[in-house]
C-alpha cells in the first residue's frame, strides 16, 4: 500500500498552495529548488524571526506597579490628628474641665453629645482614609515599549491604554515629603483626546519610570515617524 503525502506549502513566488514535495509550482511555473528560490525562503524565514522578536520586545514590560501608600502620609497624619481630637471628646469630661454650671440632666446630655461627636469624627476620618487607601490599591500601571496601560476603579473597573507615540512631554514632580518617602508623580502631556493629561500618582522608582517613558516615547516617535509640533 502506497502512502500519499498530503502535506502542502505556499509557493515562495506566487503564494499559491502546492504539495510540500513539489519542485516546480504548477501555478506560476517557477522551480523551487533553484538558488533564487532558496534565497527567497531564507529571507522569508529571517523576516518571520524578526517579527517574532519585535513582538516579544513590544510585549516586554518596562515598568509595573501601583501608587505607594507613602504618598498619602500627609493625609494619614491629618487624619490621626482629628482621630486624637475625637478620642479626647470621647474620653475627657470637657464640660467639667471647663467648669460649666450644669444640672445633672444637662451634664448627661452634654456628655452624650460629646461622645457622639467624638465617635462621629473618628468614623468619618477612618472612612475617608479607607477610601483613599482602597482607591490607591485599585490603581495598577503597566508600561511596555509601545503603550501605557492602567486600570482603576473600585466598583466600576476600567482599563485604558495610551500609545507611546502620543506622549508629547513628561514631568517629574516631587515634594520634600515625597523625597523623604521615596515616591513621586510622573505627569504626561499627550495628544490623546481622552487623556490629554495623565499622572502616575505617587509611585516608587519614579525616576526610573520617568527615564523609561522618555526613552520609549522617543523610540516610538522614531519608529512611527511621528513629529510633535509645539
Amino acid at each position: 500500500m502506497t502512502l500519499i503525502d498530503l502535506r502542502t506549502k505556499q509557493c515562495i513566488f506566487c503564494a499559491e498552495t502546492i504539495q510540500s514535495e513539489a519542485i516546480k509550482c504548477r501555478f506560476c511555473g517557477e522551480f523551487l529548488n533553484t538558488a533564487k528560490a532558496k534565497a527567497l525562503e531564507a529571507a522569508a524565514e529571517a523576516n518571520e524571526d524578526c517579527d517574532e522578536e519585535e513582538g516579544s520586545e513590544n510585549d516586554k514590560i518596562l515598568f509595573a506597579g501601583r501608587p505607594s501608600l507613602w504618598g498619602i502620609v500627609a493625609d494619614m497624619a491629618i487624619g490621626a490628628f482629628f482621630c486624637v481630637i475625637g478620642g479626647l471628646l470621647v474620653g475627657l469630661p470637657i464640660e467639667q474641665m471647663l467648669g460649666l454650671e450644669l444640672t445633672v440632666s444637662q451634664t448627661g446630655m452634654v456628655a452624650q453629645y460629646r461622645v457622639l461627636a467624638g465617635l462621629g469624627i473618628i468614623s468619618v476620618v477612618a472612612s475617608i482614609l479607607a477610601v483613599k487607601v482602597i482607591r490607591l490599591k485599585m490603581i495598577y500601571y503597566e508600561v511596555t515599549p509601545d503603550r501605557i496601560e492602567w486600570s482603576r476603579g473600585i466598583l466600576d473597573r476600567r482599563v485604558d491604554n495610551l500609545d507611546m507615540f502620543r506622549v508629547v512631554d513628561l514631568k517629574l514632580r516631587r515634594s520634600p515629603l515625597d523625597c523623604i518617602m521615596g515616591v513621586g508623580t510622573v505627569g504626561l502631556i499627550t495628544t490623546d483626546k481622552t487623556d490629554p493629561k495623565f499622572d502616575f500618582e505617587k509611585v516608587r522608582d519614579c525616576r526610573l519610570l520617568y527615564d523609561v517613558i522618555k526613552k520609549a516615547s522617543l523610540e516610538a516617535d522614531r519608529t512611527t515617524g511621528v513629529v510633535h509640533l509645539e
